[in-house]
Order: C-alpha cells, then structure tokens, then sequence
C-alpha cells in the first residue's frame, strides 16, 4: 500500500464530499438559517410593535378613564344641580301652601269672630230687652219692636 495513492484517494475523496456538500447540502442549510432568520426578526418586531401598541392602547385607557371620570363629574353636578332646583321648586311651592292656608285659616277666623260677634249681639240684645223688660216692669214685644232691637245689635 502506497501512502501517496491513499493520501491522493483521500484528498480528491474529500474534495468531492466538499463539492456535494456545498452543491446539494449547504444550500438547503443555508435557506433554513435565512427563514429562521428572517422568522425570528419579523417575531422581534411583532414585538415591538406589540409592546408599542400595549403602550398605545394603555395611553387610550387612560384617556377613556379620564373622559368617564369628567362625564361623571358633570352628571354629579348636573344632578346636583337638579336636585337644588327640585328644593327650591319644593321650597316654593310649599310657601305658597303654607299662604294658602294660613289665607284659608285667616278666613276662617274671621268668619268665626263674625259669628261670634253676631251671637254676641244676639246675646246683648236678649239681655238688653230683659233688663229693660225689669226696668219697665213689663214685657217688650220683640215682633213690635224689632226694627229697634237690630238697631239695638248693630250698635254693639
């Protein structure tokens, strides 16, 4: 055995294994890393664009929550409002039945000081005509003399 042949066999063996291999197999590998490549950037940057859009959408909420709480705060002061506006209606209108009926009571007060004072009157005149009937030791006819008895009440 000739170590020169075996090294030559070896060489050109080796030379076409090198051939085949960056012929039918380096290009497939490479083609592999080149879409892994490729996979792993487009991920990084569905990344990033995910973490900016998280970032937006968080600005976003922030902002809704700021705008829910301003319509909050309006409803609030709009039903406080409302409501200032219901009392001073329920206010007024309770003033105006209070006048009402302290109107009505008045009313019915001097009604009944007419009433009063009328029966009075009646009660006087009874009296009157009873004392003058002592005083004159005889009877005073009330049908004979009634024009003076409402004399005699409308002067008391």
């Amino acid at each position: 055995m000739n170590i020169n042949a075996t090294l030559l066999g070896q060489s050109i063996t080796f030379f076409v294994f090198v051939w085949f291999c960056m012929k039918f197999v380096w290009p497939p590998i490479m083609q592999a890393l080149g879409e892994r490549k490729k996979q792993i950037a487009d991920g990084l940057a569905a990344g990033e664009r995910g973490k900016h859009e998280l970032e937006l959408a968080s600005k976003r909420a922030a902002e809704h929550l700021h705008e829910a709480k301003q319509k909050a705060a309006d409803i609030i002061a709009q039903a406080d409002k409302r409501a200032a506006q219901l009392v001073e209606e329920a206010k007024g209108t309770a003033k105006a039945e209070g006048d009402r009926m302290i109107a009505g009571a008045q009313a019915s007060i001097a009604q009944e000081t007419v009433r009063a004072k009328e029966a009075l009157r009646s009660q006087v005149a009874g009296l009157a005509v009873a004392g003058a009937e002592k005083i004159l030791r005889r009877e005073i006819d009330a049908k004979a003399h009634a024009d003076l008895l409402d004399a005699i009440k409308n002067e008391l």
